[in-house]
């Protein structure tokens, strides 16, 4: 499983990547979490406002930070 954490370092996005690693470790899930930063990578995923939160290239949300139930939600849907 691939997850990316898009955002610029903003708080919210500090938030979202640990509310994702947080989620992965209580559904016992491993995956490849990568932090993107640069404008241009986030932009090819079409997200105007960030955090964002990409599954497997799936945009799952953008311009707020989910709660941790969300995430996992989205984390199983992708299994």
């Amino acid at each position: 499983m691939k997850i990316k954490i898009l955002g610029t370092g903003c708080v919210n996005c500090q938030k979202l990547e640990k509310e994702t690693i947080k989620a992965l470790a209580e559904l016992g899930v491993i995956a490849d979490v990568e932090k993107v930063t640069e404008l241009d990578k986030i932009m090819e995923h079409d997200v105007m406002m960030t955090p964002g939160l990409v599954v497997n290239e799936k945009v799952k949300v953008f311009g707020r930070v989910p709660r941790r139930e969300e995430i996992k939600k989205w984390i199983e849907e992708e299994l």
